[in-house]
Formats: C-alpha cells, sequence, structure tokens
C-alpha cells in the first residue's frame, strides 16, 4: 500500500512541479491542449496538492480520498481534453495510467477502513 501511494505521489509532485516551472516540454503541451500557461500552472499546483495530500492520506484516509477523488477529477478533464483535440490513444494513455494507479489507491483507501 506504502509503495503505491509514494509512487503516485511522486509522479504527480514531479508531473505538477514541471508545469509549475513551466519546462519548455510542459510549455508545449499547453499550448497543444488550449492551456495558457497560467492555466497549466494551476493545474501542476492541483496536482502537487493532491500528492502531498495523497500521501497525508496513509495517516488521514479522508485526506487521501478526498485527494485521489480531486486527482481523478483532474485526470478525467485531461482525458476529455486529449479527445476533444483529437489526440490518439498514445497521447491519452499516460492520463490513463495515472487514473489507474490513483485508482488503486482509492481502493486500497477503501478496504483498508
Amino acid at each position: 500500500m506504502i509503495v503505491l501511494f509514494v509512487l503516485t505521489a511522486a509522479l504527480f509532485a514531479l508531473l505538477g512541479v514541471a508545469k509549475l516551472l513551466a519546462l519548455p516540454r510542459m510549455r508545449a503541451l499547453a499550448d497543444h491542449a488550449g492551456f495558457s500557461v497560467a492555466a497549466y500552472r494551476g493545474i501542476g499546483a492541483l496536482e502537487v496538492a493532491g500528492a502531498a495530500g495523497l500521501l497525508l492520506g496513509l495517516a488521514v484516509p479522508l485526506l487521501g480520498f478526498a485527494a485521489g477523488v480531486g486527482l481523478l477529477l483532474l485526470l478525467a478533464g485531461a482525458v476529455i481534453t486529449h479527445v476533444r483535440n483529437r489526440d490518439g490513444f498514445r497521447a491519452m494513455a499516460p492520463a490513463v495510467v495515472c487514473a489507474a494507479l490513483v485508482a488503486g489507491c482509492l481502493a486500497m483507501l477503501g478496504t483498508s477502513s
């Protein structure tokens, strides 16, 4: 359980920080998705907050649950954006994989009660 939470949180923290720093790849992805850099930074901040919430969820399951639901909503938005842009599955695969990881965390929170 701990390994899944730490790996998932690390992934979201890494992606979120990359967006917050507006790294060139993230700027290109923001442009492709039709987002301003400021909006993409906002998404990055939410990802970092979600990562922290997942980790804190190991001690406070309700907080972890809320963070997981928030991350799933972000990922649903990512998939919708890819569909609207007519991106192929290859482009949306990272969002789908991340959603599966978050769903796994949520499932573990549900069974640990």
